[in-house]
């Protein structure tokens, strides 16, 4: 069984105090995209929220659940541990709420390298990761999350037993790597859907947050 995790909790301060996931990207919002596609990717969906009111935002779609963070005020280590105690799934895919292009294949691709692993983490050049568009082991995260040090996800997946796969593998299925595209400010906003307007067919004069 697969388990798809979304973290919807933080504050949003980058993005001026406004919730992302209801940000509108070729007229539907990135929580509709979101889920679409992972619907088609794994067996169950959860969503971590910061509170039980954020969650009720969520009523709309009944296949999903939906649950308050734990361990509140400690970044997205506090989404993912409550996500994985709630999942039921041996392999977990994570993934931000402020990423609305996520890729189905791209996801499958993933599951598919786990193996005996830990992660399968996408890497760019250098020292950089996307550990919230990856996929766990559960009982991996479980145990490492029960008791850590560091509430960075750097920190996490160094200590995992983990495979990291550059992100020029998957220009195959998103030449684009659009992907991994996540949205931390309103103008980012704007950006990307100057880039998607083409495929959506969506006039520019009709967007709107």
């Amino acid at each position: 069984m697969r388990s798809g995790i979304v973290l919807v909790g933080g504050e949003a301060r980058r993005a001026g105090g406004m919730e992302k996931y209801f940000f509108e990207i070729c007229g539907r919002t990135f929580i509709d995209r979101l889920l679409e596609t992972l619907r088609g990717a794994v067996d169950e969906i959860i969503i971590v929220a910061r509170d039980e009111e954020q969650c009720r935002r969520f009523d709309p779609y009944p296949y999903v659940r939906c649950i308050p963070d734990m361990r509140r005020g400690i970044g997205p280590i506090g989404g993912l541990h409550a996500g994985c105690l709630a999942a039921q799934g041996e392999a977990v895919f994570v993934v931000a709420c402020d990423m609305p292009c996520i890729n189905g294949q791209v996801i499958e691709t993933l599951f598919e390298g786990l193996g005996d692993r830990d992660a399968v983490i996408p890497c760019w050049d250098g020292d950089m990761y996307e550990p919230l568009h990856a996929v766990y082991r559960r009982a991996a995260l479980i145990e490492y999350l029960q008791e850590h040090e560091s509430l960075s996800l750097r920190a996490m997946i160094r200590n995992l037993d983990a495979r990291f796969v550059s992100v020029e593998t998957f220009r195959t299925f998103d030449p684009d790597l659009l992907t991994f595209t996540n949205i931390n400010h309103v103008g980012d906003l704007e950006r990307v859907r100057e880039v998607l307007e083409g495929s959506c067919g969506e006039k520019k004069d009709e967007k709107s947050l």
